[in-house]
């Protein structure tokens, strides 16, 4: 699957809500045991957690996740 540019990645069964903004991908949590497992599939050398949010309260409480995908620029040089 090809991600495009400022497109909302969501279907009626989906577990998650997935949305990229230009160099963000913004990622919703129906349950909090989610987060856990998106961070550990986001979070990489050219992706970093920008932002958490959490939304609402109770049953309808959600996790809002914001990753920036990295440029060049951003990038942490390598050390010897």
């Amino acid at each position: 699957m090809n991600y495009k540019e400022n497109i909302i990645y969501n279907q009626a069964d989906n577990f998650l809500y997935v949305k990229s903004e230009g160099n963000k991908i913004v990622v919703v949590c129906n349950r909090e045991s989610q987060q856990e497992d998106v961070m550990k599939r986001m979070i990489t050398d050219t992706c970093v957690l920008d932002s958490y949010e959490e939304w609402d309260e109770g049953e309808d409480m959600k996790w809002i996740l914001t990753f920036k995908v990295l440029d060049e620029f951003d990038k942490t040089p390598e050390l010897n």
